[in-house]
This record gives C-alpha cells, sequence and structure tokens, in this order.
C-alpha cells in the first residue's frame, strides 16, 4: 500500500477499525467478520494474543489487496515482524523508532500524537497521517485547535470514539476516526459477540453519512 492509498481509504472510508483482544481464534474472526460486512480497512493491534498469526492467517485469507494494517507498532522490530506478517500499513501509539522504521520498509505510517510538539515531531520522522492518540480527553473542540496550525495534516482520531464523538470529531475535520471496542467489543475474547454484526451495521452506516456531501 502506497501512502497515498491509505489516505484515499481513510478519507473514503471514514472508518479506521481496530482489533484488539485474547483471544487469536477469536481476533481472526473479527477480522474476517469486519471485511464480510463491509469494514475494510482494519488495524490487528500487536497486544492483541498471537497478532502475529492472525495478521498472517487474515492476510492469507483475505488476499494481498486487503487495507490489513498492524497497531501499536512501538519498536523497529515490531514493525520489521508486522511488514512480515502482511501488514500493509503501521500504526504506532506515538512517536517511536517504528515510524522510520515502517517508512523504510514501504509501510504507511499513521503515527501517535497528541500536542502539537509531538505532531510536529511524527511529520518529521515521516508520519503520512496523525493518529490523535489518546483523543477522548482532548475531544472534537481540541481537534479543531489543532488544526490551525496544522491545516494540511490528516488527523485520525483514536481512543475512546464511540458513535457520538465519531460524528462530532468528523464534523471537526478529522480524516477517519479509529474505533476499538464500540465497534468490536468483546468479539475478539473468548466465547465472541453476538452483537458485533450489529454494530458494524450502525457503523458502517454513521460512516456512509459522514462520507456524503451536505446540500
Amino acid at each position: 500500500m502506497q501512502p497515498a492509498e491509505l489516505i484515499d481509504a481513510l478519507r473514503t472510508r471514514r472508518l479506521l477499525a481496530i482489533v484488539r483482544g485474547t483471544d487469536a481464534e477469536a481476533a481472526l474472526d473479527t477480522v474476517l467478520t469486519l471485511f464480510a460486512h463491509g469494514i475494510d480497512l482494519v488495524e490487528v493491534s500487536l497486544t492483541t494474543t498471537g497478532a502475529l498469526a492472525v495478521l498472517e492467517r487474515a492476510r492469507a485469507a483475505l488476499g494481498d489487496g486487503a487495507a490489513l494494517g498492524a497497531g501499536t507498532v512501538l519498536t523497529a522490530a515490531d514493525a520489521r515482524a508486522a511488514a512480515r506478517a502482511g501488514a500493509v500499513f503501521a500504526v504506532t501509539p506515538g512517536v517511536t523508532e517504528a515510524v522510520g522504521q515502517a517508512r523504510a520498509l514501504g509501510l504507511p505510517v499513521l503515527a501517535g500524537a497528541v500536542t502539537p510538539t509531538e505532531v510536529a515531531a511524527a511529520l518529521i520522522e515521516g508520519a503520512n497521517a496523525i493518529k490523535l492518540f489518546p483523543a477522548a480527553p482532548a475531544g472534537p473542540a481540541y481537534l479543531r485547535a489543532l488544526r490551525d496550525p496544522f491545516p494540511q495534516v490528516d488527523f485520525v482520531p483514536v481512543g475512546g470514539v464511540d458513535a457520538g464523538s465519531a460524528r462530532e470529531y468528523l464534523a471537526a475535520g478529522a480524516l477517519a476516526v479509529g474505533v476499538g471496542g464500540p465497534l468490536v467489543g468483546a468479539a475478539a475474547r473468548p466465547g465472541g459477540d453476538p452483537a458485533l454484526a450489529e454494530r458494524i451495521a450502525a457503523f458502517r452506516a454513521l460512516a456512509e453519512e459522514a462520507s456524503c456531501p451536505t446540500s
């Protein structure tokens, strides 16, 4: 995936699904269910049990063209392992050595930052977009303020983003939002979550609404 392709995917989908869980089989099923139900921009957090195997198996099932990435990429070793496992983009929680390593490997990067200094540092390291993280303590008003000195930067709020705040962040100028628990729920844990499909439909409707131009 080229950097422009990641930005275009975020702009078009408006939603990045984040899978983090404690059961590898359930996490894999969650990834495949998301794609099957139309949410086709997904990151698997490396904190997930068996995350690299989940990425490998999901890549084998979905094919080379699927927009499947790795999240919580902290180190250069994490970036290399994620790339080997089939991730086509990387998401970091902060400005770490993983940003430069991922770029060196040809992976576009969504780098975590929350302050202007961190945003500037992430851009210097080569981030293609900024993961505003954690977003919840800052809120949509903070995103509006942050965009004033960084009008050309693409922001993706992550962390505590639910259906209600997702609308507010998108209205405040976010390129997309990253959603984990409010979308995935307990699906990536033992026993799964029978309400996953219902939440997928709700978030898809939200994203499609945000993508429609207003009259």
